[in-house]
């Protein structure tokens, strides 16, 4: 009897071991796991950027198409 409470158990435990989620799974919206790390990532360069001037920003040089 305690034998196969033991099987049960070590069946169980190897079961929910394969209820992991990995990083290929969609996830909310569609998008998996490592395309959102991805993403933040991106987003975290950009915002980190924000402060410098883009080249479109720059002011008009004097003299220029007046």
């Amino acid at each position: 009897m305690m034998q196969k409470m033991w099987r049960a158990v070590a069946i169980l435990a190897l079961l929910a071991g394969g209820c992991s989620r990995t990083d290929n799974e969609p996830g909310p919206g569609g998008v998996t796991v490592s395309e959102a790390k991805a993403l933040d990532d991106a987003a975290e360069m950009l915002e980190s950027r924000a402060g410098a001037p883009a080249a479109d920003d720059a002011s008009p040089k004097k003299g220029a198409a007046e």
